[in-house]
């Protein structure tokens, strides 16, 4: 496994705005704080989601993208790609896998987090159709097809987009998790990040209980003293 001083670059590849901020804004904040340079590839805009029937369906989707730029800035991330697809109606499909490819091709992460293609059985929230279909086509763009120079043959003859293999994946949402980052000292700039998707946070009771309930099992199951917060992954060596 890579330590995090061999880190410069790393992808966070979701299926909705937010997902990214309720599953790992604590562990990005600590790594852009180290001068890594993450970035983020979403899937959809989102334009699924939200609570005010007064706001026109057409806008949700940039309204979602806007939030999720700002939530993104609060934890020192400037480079945020929105591929377009339908949110609710995600599939594992070549043209997903190819996009995804793309992505970590022009990215060259040495760490891409993606969310688990698994059912969560001990929460059902996490496992959210299309988070489990992104995180499967997230998975296989890293391995095989980012790193097949004849799989998506476009990215290289069109877009002149070279094969590259990703050293390592850390998978959000897991019930088997082997690693746990301590994110009490960033915890602050993940709770602005998700403050940022105001359209749909109004949804949440008590965010901060939430929070702290989530980060503070995972500190608990990672042996973390009193009073710690954790974010939980499952870290697998892709290379």
């Amino acid at each position: 496994m890579l330590t995090d001083d061999q880190v410069e670059r790393a992808l966070v590849v979701t299926a909705h705005p937010d997902d990214v901020d309720f599953g790992c804004a604590g562990t990005v904040a600590a790594w852009t704080q180290a001068a890594v340079a993450v970035s983020y590839c979403v899937a959809t805009d989102g334009d699924a989601g939200g609570f005010d029937a007064n706001v026109p369906r057409v806008a949700i989707g940039g309204i979602r993208q806007a939030e999720q730029r700002a939530a993104a800035a609060a934890v020192g991330v400037s480079d945020v790609t929105f591929l377009g697809y339908p949110d609710g109606r995600m599939a594992v499909t070549m043209e997903l896998r190819r996009d995804i490819s793309r992505v970590i091709r022009r990215v060259r992460p040495q760490r891409v987090v993606l969310q688990s293609p698994e059912r969560n059985w001990l929460r059902i929230g996490a496992s959210h159709p299309d988070h489990m279909a992104v995180g499967e086509a997230a998975l296989c763009a890293v391995y095989p097809d980012a790193r097949n120079p004849f799989a998506h043959p476009e990215l290289l003859a069109t877009e002149g987009l070279e094969a590259y293999a990703v050293p390592e994946v850390w998978v959000m949402a897991v019930t088997d998790a082997n690693r746990h980052v301590d994110v009490t000292d960033t915890y602050d700039r993940k709770l602005a990040a998700l403050r940022a998707h105001a359209s749909q946070i109004e949804g949440v009771a008590d965010l901060d209980a939430l929070l702290h309930d989530w980060l503070g099992r995972n500190a608990r199951a990672a042996g973390l003293p009193a009073g710690r917060l954790a974010e939980a992954f499952r870290v697998l060596d892709t290379s």
